[in-house]
């Protein structure tokens, strides 16, 4: 059975392991199968690589499969042609679940029959172009093209893109000519601010109605600032409870802060942080430092089963990293014996009781209320004190508080045995504080005046309050914000666990992984976490971001901070047959061109240099401007243009090396393209990255049946092993970032040794058009 679906599998076009892969989601491979016999009951046994490919979508995609058979016949009588009609489909069936469909309304939303000649995209790209002629003509190359592509969309929407962009390409290049040599150089920075600030103030809708700030982070925690409430005027908080007591604990409150805002990040040392803590940490250190107060670094270790040392340490590397000091860092550890106290108070109260129901009885919003809700006092003081000696095992007591909170959840547990030393306290107790109880008295001991939570915490809000209060001590207030989320990735730690473990990826520092300590070793600076932060925005709204739009930050700081060299990928030799001179010589390059003021460095030319494989064609092909046997092209800083004159070839047919003759620049016909080189190169590991899931969202089961583990893309770690870097880079230290010209951004990997370098490509130059 297994044999024959990756036999039908691979007649859609998918690769063998593809098609294994597919198999090992039941789901998916189910509907796969039925599509692609759907489609050879109309086709017969042989179907297109077009055609596949889009049955491979409808499969993918289709969450209704009653319509499969109608989307499949459209497929296959090549009604529907393109991934534009076919997008359109899936919206329109998904719209419309009802039968029947109306064919004639769908087929007129899906551009059905609908035919776009040549030469009507050649008169819709002209008419674009004489729209935007005057500014062309004025910035040339460093105009906006998706401009253009954007605007011929709007007029044809059917059109094939790849044709619109061919043709606007074309009479782009008849209006302007070959590029120069300052076409290739940077936008001034006055123009690029400009561009900047519009893309801010036009940043993608997030979730349908959240827009990107503009604002920075500080001016936004500023205004944030009006919102909330000052130091001391708690009560004025909605929804905060004030007791006989309230205004006196206030007091005494403004006398030991002083007025000052105090916040507070308190992260479990249990994992490593995530993208998703960068806005928290952004929140509440940034929130303190935009209103001049201060913030504590306070670790929430009250799990000895899962802390580590590498966990504590690694959270503060983070927090530093991103550019913030904590005012203290402290642990609530550093409270367990004023809590105990506590919880002997509360209990005394009779707000608190030793219960002897399971963790499976309690679970859920439902639970059955506990017998034990009211046993005396004296009664549940023994249990607890027992507790604390160590005469029950562990699950057999618990200490819970009575209060019904406001998701529901009824008489939350305070204590509870954990036979597990500390990483801080040792042996000295076995039973441990939870969440719940911790966290507020904390905030209160450290006299937090702004608790700032993700919003899955506001159902605790009121325990927050009535814990306080019901001990008579300061109460902060709780403030929620949205969670930050990205797509195509995980960040649980079960999960990353999981793809340590079957070798998915190699540890929590993998750079696939949105981890902080992933982000910093792929080559992402900090500034441009904190920028991504600040765009996001200090919304209450959760939000799931494409990661596209934080590699764009990531590309603003690079573009400003790493320095240009050459490399090579795909190295393919060039000798040049009248070199000027017996030996090497050296030739300046700038390390940023828009701007020579910040230095040079020098590299060698010499008779023998390095090209990229996609910069020579051996056949010309319509578009094409660089080397071929038929045309020059330019070598980047060197001041020569180069022509064929031989080509060199394996065995098997494989262009080995081109043999050229150089000419002066000024001297030589202005060529269409420069191009990169390398020459005496050193050989370098280069690391290219691609998205480590398949689906946006991985861990969804309607999206992945098979769990995220099943969606993981085998082809997201591309290794170049041999390839060439200018020697300019071979004092580098891990971290350190390039661009690497024409190629994107790279940084200096950990692995780096003395003997090979080893680089990171941290995003490409521009977003790739093919992300959607």
């Amino acid at each position: 059975m297994a044999a024959d679906s990756v036999s039908l599998f691979t007649v859609i076009g998918l690769s063998e392991q593809k098609a294994r892969e597919t198999l090992k989601n039941e789901a998916l491979s189910s509907v796969l199968r039925d599509t692609v016999l759907q489609a050879q009951a109309i086709l017969g046994p042989s179907i297109d690589k077009v055609i596949g490919t889009l049955l491979y979508n409808v499969a993918t995609r289709l969450k209704d499969t009653k319509r499969l058979g109608f989307l499949v016949g459209y497929i296959a009588s090549k009604k529907i042609a393109t991934d534009l009609q076919l997008n359109a489909a899936l919206d329109y069936v998904k719209a419309h679940p009802l039968d029947p469909i109306d064919v004639a309304d769908f087929e007129r939303e899906c551009g059905v029959g609908i035919s776009v000649t040549p030469e009507q995209i050649e008169e819709a790209v002209e008419a674009v172009i004489q729209k935007f002629k005057d500014q062309l003509l004025a910035e040339r190359y460093r105009f906006n093209m998706g401009l253009l592509m954007g605007e011929a969309r709007n007029r044809l929407k059917w059109a094939d893109g790849k044709i619109i962009k061919n043709e606007v390409d074309m009479q782009v290049l008849h209006l302007l000519g070959p590029k120069t040599e300052a076409d290739l150089e940077k936008k001034p920075k006055a123009i690029k601010q400009k561009v900047v600030e519009t893309e801010k103030k036009c940043d993608a809708v997030v979730n349908g109605d959240v827009k990107l700030e503009s604002a920075s982070l500080m001016e936004q925690l500023r205004g944030e600032a009006l919102k909330f409430h000052k130091p001391g005027e708690n009560y004025k908080t909605e929804g905060y409870v004030v007791t006989p007591k309230t205004m006196e604990l206030l007091k005494k409150h403004l006398e030991i802060t002083g007025g000052q805002v105090r916040t507070r990040f308190p992260p479990e040392p249990n994992g490593i942080l995530h993208i998703g803590h960068a806005k928290a940490i952004n929140f509440n250190f940034g929130y303190a430092k935009a209103n001049g107060g201060i913030c504590f670094l306070r670790y929430d270790d009250t799990n000895p089963e899962k802390e580590e040392e590498k966990y504590f340490t690694a959270i503060k590397d983070m927090v530093e990293w991103l550019g913030y000091k904590p005012y203290a860092v402290t642990h609530a550890s550093d409270n367990f014996d004023q809590l105990y106290e506590w919880a002997v108070e509360l209990i005394k109260r009779g707000h608190a009781y030793a219960c002897h129901q399971k963790v499976d009885e309690i679970k859920g919003h439902n639970p059955p209320p506990s017998p034990w809700r009211d046993r005396p006092v004296e009664e549940s003081l023994l249990l607890f004190q027992g507790m604390r000696k160590g005469k029950f095992a562990e699950g057999e007591v618990t200490l819970r508080m009575k209060i019904v909170m406001e998701d529901g959840k009824m008489d939350p547990v305070a204590y509870r045995i954990k036979y597990t030393p500390h990483h801080r306290t040792g042996d000295k107790w076995c039973i441990y504080p939870t969440y719940d109880y911790t966290h507020c008295l904390c905030d209160s001991i450290e006299h937090i005046t702004h608790s700032l939570c993700t919003k899955e915490f506001q159902a605790r809000r009121s325990s927050y309050f009535w814990l306080c209060n019901a001990l008579d001590v300061y109460c902060p207030v709780q403030w929620e914000y949205g969670r930050l989320n990205l797509h195509y990735t995980v960040v649980s730690k079960r999960k990353i666990i999981k793809l340590v473990e079957t070798g998915a990826v190699r540890d929590w520092d993998d750079p696939r992984l949105f981890t902080l300590t992933a982000l910093r070793r792929r080559g992402f600076p900090p500034e441009a976490i904190n920028n991504f932060c600040a765009r996001v925005g200090v919304t209450v709204a959760q939000t799931t971001m494409e990661p596209h739009l934080l590699e764009a930050c990531v590309r603003e700081v690079l573009n400003e901070t790493s320095p240009r060299v050459m490399a090579v990928l795909e190295p393919l030799k060039v000798t040049i047959a009248n070199f000027p001179g017996e030996q090497a010589c050296e030739v300046k390059v700038p390390n940023f061109p828009a701007d020579e003021s910040k230095g040079f460095h020098t590299v060698p030319f010499s008779s023998t240099v390095y090209i990229e494989q996609t910069d020579f064609r051996e056949v010309m092909e319509k578009g094409y401007k660089r080397l071929t046997p038929d045309q020059s092209v330019g070598l980047r800083h060197a001041g020569y243009v180069i022509s064929v004159q031989n080509i060199v070839k394996d065995g098997n047919g494989k262009v080995v090396e081109l043999e050229v003759t150089c000419m002066k620049s000024e001297v030589a016909e202005k060529p269409k393209a420069f191009i990169h080189w390398v020459s005496h190169p050193l050989v370098c590991e280069v690391r290219l990255y691609d998205r480590l899931f398949l689906h946006k969202t991985p861990e969804d089961p309607s999206e992945v049946p098979g769990g995220f583990l099943t969606d993981v893309n085998h082809n997201s770690l591309t290794i170049i092993p041999d390839a060439l870097v200018d020697q300019s880079v071979k004092n580098s230290k891990p971290l350190d970032k390039f661009q690497f010209e024409r190629l994107g951004y790279f940084s200096v990997d950990p692995d780096t040794t003395q003997e090979k370098m080893v680089f990171n490509r941290t995003v490409t130059l521009k977003e790739d058009p093919g992300k959607v």
